[in-house]
């Protein structure tokens, strides 16, 4: 994002804008993601998704103006929603074929390709990398990546067997269902906190700290791998202190860690801070959609879609919040929002259904 910012002369409200229409193309696509899975499998779900992400990620750095790096960034958000619940779909399926709790690891591979992410950016920025050569090795992976597994999937559930939940809903009948809301308004939170760590933490370290910007993306690298480290042993957690229990608790440590960190705006506090933020945040999603997929009486692709639908686009959202909040305040009263999403996580995750 500092690199967006910088290329084309953007202040935080431009950035911020430029989140939202992300937002807004994952919103869009998640309305319809759950009976795409359910019509078309998740295998051409996740390669069409992949194949938007490389476009999108390829070009982001060569928009002639600021109309055309619009529509990228809707096709990135509508890409990005699509592959989120097809591959939740498909993790949910595993977990039910398998019959042991198997998401929270699962989620542990998309912090450590975060971290990964990072810490390779760091070196090719070190290297004198420039960010558009780092977009178009990203855009080359994750398409020959994606295209590569993807007939590998099992197929999502629109290939589950026969069970009680009727045939997929439309997305207004199963957003109806108040189970949806509650785990709605918690992913909400819980994906507006980590989205604004994924925007702003670099910036955060560069701009209010003066980091330099190796040193600034290997913090993002800190909160990426504490969340991986501490979701390899969600799964373990869930079963023996309960999910809704280590939901809150989680959250309380995360609100802290940001609210410390932010009070005290030293370097070496905002690195731990970020690793407890990390920790903290890393049994939410995994839960969260794990219980999505579980409603009685709506099928699980429709469920995971519906709880996106409201939570995943905070993810998109919340990012652009913080950015229209730090033109207003500052960055770092507007990171507030982090403390202030955790502890609404926090207060009411023990009513986990």
């Amino acid at each position: 994002m500092p690199s967006v910012k910088t290329h084309y002369a953007l202040d935080e409200a431009g950035l911020a804008a430029l989140l939202l229409a992300a937002a807004a193309g994952s919103l869009a696509m998640l309305f319809v993601a759950g009976r795409l899975v359910a019509r078309l499998g998740v295998a051409r779900c996740v390669q069409t998704s992949a194949v938007g992400l490389a476009v999108s990620l390829a070009l982001l750095l060569h928009a002639p103006g600021l109309p055309a790096l619009v529509l990228l960034m809707l096709l990135l958000g509508a890409s990005m929603g699509l592959f989120d619940v097809a591959i939740n779909a498909e993790g949910t399926l595993l977990e039910l074929r398998l019959g042991r709790r198997l998401m929270g690891r699962l989620h542990a591979l998309f912090s450590i390709g975060g971290m990964a992410g990072a810490a390779l950016a760091s070196a090719m920025f070190a290297a004198r990398v420039g960010a558009s050569g780092q977009l178009a090795a990203l855009a080359l992976l994750v398409a020959a990546a994606s295209l590569r597994c993807a007939p590998r999937l099992l197929g999502g559930l629109a290939a589950q067997p026969a069970a009680p939940a009727p045939a997929p809903a439309g997305w207004r009948r199963t957003a109806a269902h108040g189970v949806v809301w509650l785990l709605g308004l918690l992913t909400l939170a819980a994906m507006v906190a980590e989205g604004a760590m994924y925007d702003w933490s670099v910036l955060y370290l560069v701009q209010e700290l003066q980091q330099p910007a190796a040193a600034a993306t290997l913090g993002f690298a800190v909160f990426a791998g504490a969340m991986a480290a501490a979701r390899l042993g969600v799964d373990a957690a869930r079963s023996r202190w309960g999910e809704g229990a280590l939901l809150a608790a989680g959250a309380a440590l995360a609100a802290a860690a940001m609210a410390l960190l932010l009070l005290t705006a030293q370097p070496a506090l905002a690195f731990a801070g970020f690793a407890l933020v990390g920790i903290g945040l890393a049994p939410a999603v995994p839960i969260l959609y794990t219980a999505a997929a579980r409603i009685p009486g709506v099928p699980g692709a429709s469920g995971i879609a519906a709880v996106s639908s409201i939570g995943y686009a905070a993810f998109m959202i919340g990012p652009p919040l913080v950015g229209g909040l730090a033109r207003a305040w500052s960055l770092p009263a507007a990171l507030g929002v982090v403390v202030l999403a955790c502890a609404l996580l926090a207060g009411f995750g023990r009513r986990l259904p």
